[in-house]
């Protein structure tokens, strides 16, 4: 039987292998446990109907105002590195020129990379 491991989470690397309950990774070092926790969340899903996770990019699909600023996030923003929260702001992100922000999944569109 063939098993196929998951890659290395910290640096993506393909030949990972199990060690003691564990799967490690030969390039970094990274080691984790075998059966990881089940996420208890809700999906998070972009405008479109993609699943996001964490450190994904995404890019804003609609011209937003910042709030307490006149300043503006232009439509085709390029945001990379996002965090999901729980709240009404599902997505907790660093804009470029802007700075610390949470936006809303339906605004966002996930960048194939």
């Amino acid at each position: 039987m063939t098993e196929t491991l998951p890659p290395c989470p910290e640096c993506s690397s393909a030949y990972t292998y199990a060690l003691e309950g564990l799967l490690a990774c030969p390039e970094c070092g990274h080691e984790w446990p075998a059966r990881a926790p089940q996420d208890s969340g809700p999906e998070v899903r972009d405008s479109v109907g993609n699943v996001l996770r964490d450190g994904d990019t995404v890019t804003v699909i609609k011209d937003l105002k910042v709030k307490g600023s006149s300043s503006t996030v232009k439509v085709g923003t390029k945001v990379r590195g996002i965090r999901l929260v729980a709240g009404n702001h599902d997505i907790d992100c660093r804009i470029p020129g802007i700075g610390q922000m949470g936006l809303k999944s339906q605004f966002v569109k996930k960048v194939a990379e």
